[in-house]
């Protein structure tokens, strides 16, 4: 199936041949209200237009026509000079004609010429822009007075506030589009942040399970070969489910038409594990020599997928620290689910002051940057009476379990 978007019709040209046809539609409505209709009062207009033009006037409006093309050409490469050119292709166009003032069809190039700087340029350029095309009236006016000829106010005013609407119209675009940009890349990042956070929980427990199997497989090889042997089953075990949950995570990124994840939803999340999962880690984390003793409290009901994903992820890290730093051989994990919120406590008696439980390692960041995205509370740090202590409070959106 053809997944391709249509081109909106005002984008299949560029800019520059909006702005040739803007000034041709000025011409043709010049020349439409020469003509004078039937019954018409002939002093109705001042002047004649395109009847009996001097040979001068045939040369202003042969140099607006010249100077509109070169303008248009120019607008997407070098805006403020293909606007400069519309300006006098403006002037010259209202001298040709012997108007009074610049009139709006004749400055409705210049406007949209003004229009896509201010959205499509920076700050500056469009300031300078808007000074270009602003000036250009008072300009004429102010030339027309000191030479003593006449001038129409109302209509320059007309055409500055047309100027006006057609600059805030194409700088009220650009910061819209920038403010989309900007949450599109702060999405991507949180994105980022989050694939980390998974990778880091994930893999750092089971290279910490491989580790201590290994090397208790390394001790006992000689003398106990069916230990060994155990060891062994055991590494095999946490490698394939450390390789099963890589390729769940890679298949969720590889889904084109899946929506961008945002702080800490991602897709395929239905398929992630969760406090459902706690047993398994537990049983695999004893059998590296490690006893966790699993206590549950309160309900036992569903939660909220991230909730369900980031509870599960903060035991497994906090498990992953036991086994990594502590130095013991049991710590206690309890999971208490309330009304208002999910208790999360993991507690051993090993050695608490160690750098990497104390927060200048990844594994207490992510949590504490997990907790915080469900606006939750979170502890860690060293007990009185010895070992060491994580606890995270995260609150259930109301209707929850």
């Amino acid at each position: 199936m053809d997944l391709a978007q249509p081109v909106p019709p005002l984008r299949r040209w560029p800019p520059g041949v909006w702005t040739v046809l803007a000034w041709l539609a000025a011409l043709g409505y010049s020349w439409a209200v020469s003509v004078r209709l039937p019954g018409e009062v002939e002093d109705f207009r001042s002047s004649r237009l395109f009847s009996d033009l001097p040979t001068g006037q045939w040369l202003s409006l042969a140099t607006a026509a010249a100077t509109t093309l070169a303008g248009g050409a120019l607008l997407s490469r070098r805006p403020l000079a293909a606007l400069a050119l519309l300006l006098t292709a403006a002037v010259n166009m209202s001298m040709a004609l012997s108007s009074t003032e610049i009139t709006f069809e004749q400055f409705l190039p210049a406007e949209i010429a003004l229009w896509y700087i201010a959205m499509t340029r920076g700050r500056r350029t469009s300031i300078t822009a808007a000074a270009l095309a602003l000036g250009t009236p008072a300009g004429y006016v102010a030339v027309r007075l000191l030479l003593g000829y006449p001038i129409g106010t109302s209509t320059e005013l007309a055409v500055v506030l047309t100027a006006v609407i057609a600059w805030l119209v194409g700088n009220s675009l650009r910061q819209s589009h920038e403010h989309a940009r900007t949450l599109h890349d702060q999405a991507i990042t949180a994105e980022r942040l989050r694939i980390a956070r998974e990778l880091h929980d994930m893999v750092a427990h089971s290279i910490g399970i491989i580790a201590i199997q290994a090397g208790a497989a390394r001790l006992v090889i000689d003398t106990r070969p069916e230990g060994a042997r155990e060891a062994l089953g055991n590494i095999e075990s946490a490698s394939r489910e450390t390789l099963a949950g890589l390729r769940r995570m890679l298949g969720a990124l590889r889904r084109a038409e899946a929506p961008p994840a945002a702080l800490g939803a991602a897709p395929g999340l239905a398929a992630a594990p969760g406090l459902a999962d706690v047993p398994g880690l537990a049983a695999a984390t004893s059998a590296a020599g490690v006893h966790v003793d699993v206590r549950w409290r309160g309900r036992r009901d569903p939660l909220p997928p991230e909730i369900d994903l980031s509870a599960f992820r903060i035991v497994q890290e906090a498990v992953t620290n036991v086994v990594r730093h502590a130095g013991t051989r049991h710590c206690r994990v309890t999971i208490d689910l309330g009304d208002e919120a999910l208790s999360i406590e993991v507690v051993d008696s090993g050695q608490g002051g160690d750098g990497h439980r104390t927060g200048t390692g990844y594994g207490i960041a992510g949590m504490r940057e997990r907790v915080g995205l469900l606006h939750g509370d979170f502890t860690a740090g060293p007990r009185p009476e010895g070992g060491f202590r994580v606890a995270a409070r995260l609150p259930l959106p109301a209707g929850a379990g």
